[in-house]
């Protein structure tokens, strides 16, 4: 039960005898103490947004804690409420959906604790308490609709309430109680002689073996026969909502065209197991396949800029804009949807910094924890997926861009080289392009181009 102040009755004129006694609270009587008190309080409140830092400065610690001492049993609450509201996501995010509460009324929360996690159509954003406190109220429920600004919790500042405390003292006593009738779990594990103990004891013993043999047959029932025909309808996330709509538009959008090369990772398989090691040492970032596929495009990219362009404008776009910097935006795969972060400024790395950087990205990816900065933008994409065994396949332009790169699976293939039939690692590589800006001559020429660069790794400190 909370004893709660009367702000609106308080005489804000006691604040002017507050420094007189503020030394020594002994001289003053109950209830002029608990009307400085009060005032003090209100003044704070109104005039601050932190009162519990401005108490101690206004009064004195001493009065404040012998004006309520007397009140046994009630918990003083001398903190205002704060109102959680939904935090600034990105200027082109204003509204998503309430996916969880992390905390619950009563609970209390330390400052920047995650409250709540609002789903959006590109990333998941964490709602975190703007100061400590108890939760008072929600404002909304899960699954809601919120939109950035509105009120999602109430928050009572303060510190830890005292009741913790209390439970934790009375916690320990109940195993006490509770370990007598703990002793019948060893019989458990003598289930198969279960014949044996109605006859020792029918009323008792026979009645404790029963739900443990039911238990396990509940579950057996649920489960599905091979002849059940069952549907779920589960609603899609905002995410995969998003994915859908943008693969959809750039069907509709792009004259998608793809054409297809091979490309034989003898050289760069051995390039990356003569140095893996020793780049591992000096840089702790393990050298793979992706780095060196997009510094191929890079370069690729200088004899064929358009594959860098894009087409903007009005009435599906009326401009070409030409760009003198490479975003390579690589596709990873989440466990809720397909994210493309964004490697900015790839034409000035080299093989290692690309590899970090992907690195990084990937990691992010899978913990979740992406910003609309990461993924923001991108001039070209490449999606890898052989990872998962992918022999070919053709990607999907990711809008407003004009290509995408595909590397599939590699497989051991026999192989014509000088006349004679080798087995050779192969891989496919599929290019998507938007035939509106890049013609089929233009296309072959740039897949070639980074066919040649992955098959002697050389060429590319020439280029």
């Amino acid at each position: 039960m909370a004893f709660r102040l009367p702000f609106h009755r308080l005489p804000e004129q006691n604040l002017r005898v507050i420094p007189r006694y503020a030394q020594s609270p002994r001289n003053i009587s109950l209830g002029t103490r608990r009307n400085l008190t009060s005032a003090a309080l209100r003044s704070c409140v109104r005039n601050t947004k932190r009162p519990a830092s401005c108490i101690p400065q206004v009064l004195g610690a001493n009065v404040f804690r012998s004006s309520f001492a007397p009140l046994g049993g009630y918990q003083v609450r001398t903190y205002a409420d704060t109102i959680v509201k939904v935090p600034q996501m990105a200027e082109s995010i204003t509204e998503g959906t309430l996916k969880q509460f992390s905390k619950q009324v009563g609970d209390y929360v330390e400052r920047d604790e995650e409250i709540a996690t609002i789903e959006t159509d590109k990333i998941d954003v964490s709602v975190n308490a703007p100061e400590a406190g108890t939760i008072k109220e929600l404002l909304v429920n899960e699954e809601d609709t919120v939109t950035v600004g509105q009120e999602l919790a109430k928050l009572e500042l303060g510190g830890a309430p005292e009741t913790k405390t209390e439970e934790a003292t009375e916690k320990p006593k109940e195993p006490a109680s509770t370990e007598e009738p703990k002793a019948p779990e060893p019989e458990q594990p003598k289930s198969a002689k279960d014949s044996e103990k109605p006859a020792a004891s029918e009323p008792g013993s026979s009645k404790q073996p029963q739900p443990a043999a039911s238990k396990p047959d509940i579950p057996d029932d649920a489960k599905p026969s091979p002849g059940n025909r069952e549907e779920r309808r589960v609603k899609m996330n905002r995410m995969r909502l998003r994915i859908a709509e943008r693969l959809k538009q750039s069907q509709n959008t792009a004259a998608s065209l793809t054409t297809f090369n091979e490309v034989d990772m003898s050289s760069l398989m051995e390039f990356r197991k003569l140095y893996k090691d020793d780049v591992l040492k000096k840089t702790g970032v393990k050298l793979g396949f992706m780095s060196a596929f997009s510094r191929a495009c890079v370069l690729a990219m200088k004899d064929i800029p358009a594959v860098n362009a894009s087409i903007e404008g009005p009435n599906g776009g009326d401009t070409i804009v030409y760009r003198d910097y490479v975003d390579i935006s690589v596709a990873v795969a989440t466990e809720k949807g397909l994210v493309t972060p964004v490697v900015r400024n790839a034409e000035t790395m080299d093989l290692v910094g690309i590899e970090k950087a992907i690195a990084d990205l990937g990691k992010k990816a899978r913990d979740n924890k992406l910003t609309i900065e990461d993924m923001a933008g991108g001039s070209f994409t490449i999606s890898n997926g052989g990872v998962f065994g992918s022999l070919m396949g053709t990607p999907i332009i990711n809008l407003p861009q004009t290509a995408v790169l595909g590397l599939h699976a590699i497989k051991e293939k026999p192989v014509a080289v000088n006349g004679k039939i080798e087995i050779r690692p192969m891989m496919y590589l599929a290019l998507t392009y938007d035939h509106r800006l890049l013609d089929g001559r233009e296309a072959v020429t740039f897949l070639v181009k980074v066919k040649e660069y992955i098959e002697d790794p050389r060429r590319m400190l020439l280029g």
